[in-house]
């Protein structure tokens, strides 16, 4: 008898160390590329679809309502939520995550760019030196999965 109940425990620990959440549209880890391929991928294009695997740098302390995820030499790409139909947990930075969408090249104006680093938790002194626009890969996703 304590080996069956030793054996449910250790199996009922394994699914607390593997949970994951599922947030927006369900979507599986399968085929996903990591972020530090994405921009080779994307190549001369605009825009694609892709689905993409990281670790989350930082995350909209507000709200949860977009995440920076770790792309190569320190650089990160912001990955927003299809129509703010649902956000993420605030407190995911550092997990890994997989999410299915589409990456574009874009433009970030000096407004947009203060108003994520108010939402960041930036200081007033790290928004004020915010003065130029960014061009960089973001991501507009449709289902995230949280590890």
């Amino acid at each position: 008898m304590r080996k069956l109940a030793l054996g449910i425990m250790l199996l009922g620990a394994s699914f607390i160390t593997k949970a994951q959440s599922v947030h927006g549209e369900i979507i599986t880890e399968s085929g996903a590329i990591p972020a530090t391929e994405l921009a080779s991928k994307l190549e001369n294009k605009q825009e694609m679809p892709a689905k993409v695997t990281g670790v989350v740098e930082s995350v909209c302390k507000a709200a949860g309502c977009w995440m920076k995820v770790k792309t190569t030499d320190g650089q990160t790409m912001r990955v927003t939520f299809k129509d703010y139909g649902f956000f993420v947990p605030k407190d995911i930075v550092g997990k890994t995550v997989v999410f299915e969408g589409v990456a574009k090249v874009k433009t970030t104006s000096i407004a947009m760019l203060k108003h994520y680093a108010e939402d960041g938790g930036k200081s007033k002194e790290e928004i004020a030196k915010i003065t130029v626009p960014e061009k960089a890969i973001g991501f507009v996703a449709n289902g995230v999965i949280v590890k």
